[in-house]
């Protein structure tokens, strides 16, 4: 795409060879690879996936800015929520996808000031390079609250506390699904045109793709009077669902809040969502194509919100609160906290309402984002009632 700006030599080399070991796997698996390989690959490639590099993926000089590298109010809301639940259970929190390690910064910080500090703060972490990143920045707090953080590398059997997960769940990779004559449905992979990847649909074949089809099938034969119209588009998450099911059954007693943008089932397979919702982010450009620079370029797809209830709920989990962003930080104090900042500071009241307005305006952050959280075992959240509920 021309108006994307040219990488670097060293990063088009990191994306060449991330194209080479694409196109090897497509060979490899006989000409076509489904979606959700090329995604896990493009982004996740020991060396040469996107998350796996060393370019700097969030703020200003990234690929992105999420809600905690915006501001660290945002930080301070999930603290506020997530104190309660670690008070009861008397557990750890643990940060599933730590980004730059921001957001444990401030959530460790602004606990500390309430006096509620968690046992242990666990980073689960899949990338070597961002796990770095995050330590750098946890190494820069005071030694009490460093001391407490540890990095583990999968899902502890059981624990009692609390999870947070700020987008997470859009980065997990989705198969995406295409509807053909007669109602026939297709899965959407990646073929070769000689060095170039080209979209490919084939017949859908695996025993878990056919029940998630056959139940993406009824939605849309509900919504769309009988049929979807043929070259209907859209994506699938069993990935997503089995994360959210497997961290639900880890967690014994306690909460989890997942942040993310997406929709419930309803809007997310509406009919004018006819071409999904896949989207790639490179340099602060949104653009549709994740055959543009892979390695250099994030690719997400929207969260159905409805499916990733019911993995939990399948899992012993209670849905606690489901609401936009910005309802959720109404909720979680975002007010008092913004009212601590010195009103008689004209740069930093300046710097302060710029960021509440980016994290809670409709044109922003507020609405696309979601807060969906669960408890289990008996503990809540309770102050997130306030928030005023969306439908699932």
């Amino acid at each position: 795409m021309d108006q994307l700006p040219a990488p670097s030599a060293e990063a088009l080399a990191q994306s060449r060879a991330c194209e080479l070991l694409l196109r090897e796997q497509i060979q490899s698996a006989g000409g076509w690879l489904s979606f959700a390989d090329f995604m896990q690959t493009a982004l996740y490639a020991p060396g040469v996936g996107y998350y796996a590099g060393g370019a700097r993926k969030f703020g200003r000089d990234g690929d992105f800015t999420t809600a905690p590298e915006l501001s660290s109010l945002f930080g301070v809301c999930v603290a506020n929520a997530v104190a309660p639940a670690l008070a009861a259970t008397d557990g750890v929190l643990l940060e599933l996808g730590p980004g730059s390690g921001k957001l444990a910064v401030d959530v460790l910080t602004a606990l500390d000031a309430r006096d509620a500090l968690p046992e242990k703060y666990w980073l689960l972490e899949v990338s070597a390079d961002l796990g770095e990143r995050q330590r750098d920045a946890i190494a820069a707090l005071p030694a009490h609250l460093s001391s407490r953080c540890e990095w583990i590398d999968a899902l502890p059997a059981l624990f009692d506390g609390a999870v947070i997960a700020n987008e997470v769940l859009d980065v997990v990779p989705v198969q995406l699904i295409v509807f053909g004559e007669a109602g026939a449905v297709y899965e959407r992979g990646v073929a070769l045109d000689g060095d170039d990847f080209v979209w490919r649909d084939m017949p859908v074949t695996t025993r878990l793709l056919d029940a998630q089809a056959a139940r993406f099938t009824s939605i849309v034969n509900d919504d769309f009077g009988g049929h979807a119209p043929v070259g209907y588009l859209t994506e699938i998450a069993p990935a997503a669902e089995a994360l959210v099911a497997a961290v639900a059954q880890s967690l014994r007693r306690g909460v989890m809040l997942w942040v993310d943008y997406g929709f419930r089932r309803a809007e997310y397979y509406h009919p004018s969502r006819s071409t999904g919702t896949l989207m790639c982010h490179y340099r602060h450009h949104a653009h549709p194509d994740p055959f543009v620079y892979p390695g250099l370029t994030d690719i997400t797809a929207h969260v159905d919100f409805t499916s990733i209830a019911e993995a939990a709920v399948g899992a012993g989990c209670t849905v606690e609160s489901y609401s936009t962003q910005a309802q959720f930080l109404l909720a979680s104090g975002l007010l008092e906290a913004v009212q601590l900042s010195d009103p008689n500071d004209a740069a930093q009241h300046l710097r302060v309402t710029n960021e509440v307005n980016r994290l809670m305006s409709p044109a922003e952050m507020g609405e696309l984002f979601k807060v969906i959280a669960f408890g289990k075992g008996g503990v809540t959240f309770g102050t997130l009632q306030r928030a005023r509920q969306l439908p699932l």
